[in-house]
């Protein structure tokens, strides 16, 4: 067999059949009876072998041997290693196609290194129907570990304009890396857009039917994008039980796999700021406080009048305003990923990033090509906001997303991911920031120094007689 995959859930099944479609024989394996039995029973006609132990799935393989897995990150993931090692030999190689921890990732490619094991760390995006029909693939670690399956993730990946939407990217943890990246401009775009749902839904007063017809109307133009796409679906979405729409009985509370808060994390700790995903990790928190949330509604408030805005311009302004949000969240995720590529010597390709992100993952939008024409124009573009035509995009639009973030002030519709977008914009481009107070407070209280702007060095001052 070409290929093994432990790990029999949706996604592993799904890419087993992608890849056995795709002509490559695959032999799955996992712990849990009813998922083999589901493989043999969705693998009929093609060339597809269900192993009943992993000594017997490792015996499969045509040396040098390729095992997948696709199992829940930590423990999981290190389990399956430990089972594996004492039947693998040099030249062998392993590949972690979840959601681990880059730093996770870094240690096992190091240990398996050690005794001649290589190590692909992938992230893959997609979901259930990407890993069937074509997920975009991230692969980074041992090059040589690659090129061994080069061939089948270029034949299963989603494929654009003729392109596969995977490629080596890099070294050690690089490939989970650009997945937890991916992640984070997620969360962005899905806090600005289920924002703009707010406006509409609790400024606007539309109705579901009306906002499906907003956002598939928006989908078609600049804004297309797969997020959009299933938005404009989700409203439409009758619920079985009720005979409702099925948005209107889900409970506002979203959960979080850790991703996003990773990306948070790992930007402040390279001082590469990403508000945008920092603020869709909090609310994300605040919406898991639903007991304190009610409680605190039915204590006097901010605004309590009607929005009283012409329906036809603040819905032309709403869309201007994600659109440039948008943009701002995907210029903070690939200057986050500029500098990881920095610190821990990845040696990103952010061209390649964005094309392969264009077709097959979650955040896949008509936006990346533009996106990868910067890229490729300006290998050393510092952020995306100072490309001429991305940079214009968003200037043109500023006026929109400063009448909107006014408008959810003034009403008392939380909008936080947008205001941050429009606050990170405004600070990127200010020649002048506070920043010399908080200096000076600094050197105030605990003494740590200062700056200044007409002589280098650091200085202190003693402030005050106590």
């Amino acid at each position: 067999m070409d290929i093994a995959m432990i790990g029999l859930g949706v996604m592993g099944r799904n890419l087993v059949l992608n890849m056995a479609d795709h002509g490559f024989a695959v032999v799955g394996y996992d712990r849990d009876a009813p998922k083999l039995d589901a493989m043999r029973n969705e693998a009929q006609g093609r060339s597809v072998r269900v192993a009943q132990t992993s000594q017997e799935l490792i015996a499969l393989l045509e040396p040098p041997r390729a095992v997948m897995m696709l199992v829940p990150a930590g423990p999981p993931v290190d389990a399956v290693i430990r089972d594996l090692m004492p039947r693998l030999v040099p030249g062998d190689q392993i590949i972690d196609g979840g959601n681990s921890h880059f730093t996770d990732t870094d240690l096992r490619t190091k240990a398996l290194a050690e005794k001649g094991i290589g190590f692909l760390g992938v992230g893959i995006s997609g979901g259930e129907r990407g890993a069937r029909h074509g997920p975009s693939m991230m692969p980074g670690g041992d090059q040589a570990a690659y090129e061994r399956v080069r061939k089948i993730f270029e034949a299963c990946a989603a494929q654009v304009n003729g392109e596969p939407c995977v490629c080596y990217l890099g070294t050690g943890s690089a490939g989970h890396y650009v997945k937890m990246v991916h992640n984070g401009i997620e969360y962005g775009l899905m806090q600005i857009i289920a924002e703009s749902y707010a406006l509409m839904k609790q400024g606007l007063e539309l109705s579901d039917d009306e906002l499906h017809d907003v956002y598939d109307q928006w989908n078609q133009g600049e804004l297309s994008s797969y997020l959009l796409e299933i938005t404009a679906h989700i409203f439409h979405q009758v619920d079985e039980k009720t005979g409702g729409r099925l948005i209107d009985v889900i409970l506002d509370q979203a959960k979080q796999k850790g991703t996003g808060m990773w990306t948070s994390q790992d930007a402040m700790a390279l001082q590469t700021p990403v508000p945008t995903i920092d603020v869709a990790v909090s609310m994300r928190d605040l919406s898991g406080a639903k007991s304190e949330r009610l409680a605190a509604s039915k204590l006097p408030r901010g605004p309590a009048r009607a929005f009283d805005r012409d329906r036809d311009v603040f819905l032309q302004q709403l869309q201007g305003a994600l659109y440039a949000a948008m943009i701002v969240t995907y210029a903070q995720g690939m200057a986050l990923l500029r500098s990881g590529s920095r610190a821990y010597g990845f040696g990103l390709n952010l061209e390649a990033v964005a094309r392969i992100w264009r077709g097959g993952c979650i955040i896949r939008a008509a936006l990346l090509d533009d996106i990868r024409a910067a890229c490729k124009a300006q290998p050393n573009l510092a952020n995306l906001l100072v490309d001429p035509r991305i940079g214009q995009a968003v200037f043109e639009r500023q006026n929109a997303l400063r009448s909107v973030v006014m408008a959810a002030a003034e009403f008392g519709i939380p909008a936080p991911g947008l205001a941050v977008s429009l606050a990170y914009f405004d600070g990127y481009h200010s020649e002048w920031l506070p920043a010399n107070l908080i200096q000076a407070q600094r050197d105030c209280f605990g003494a740590h120094t200062y700056e200044r702007i007409d002589e280098k060095g650091t200085f202190h001052t003693e402030w005050r007689e106590d």
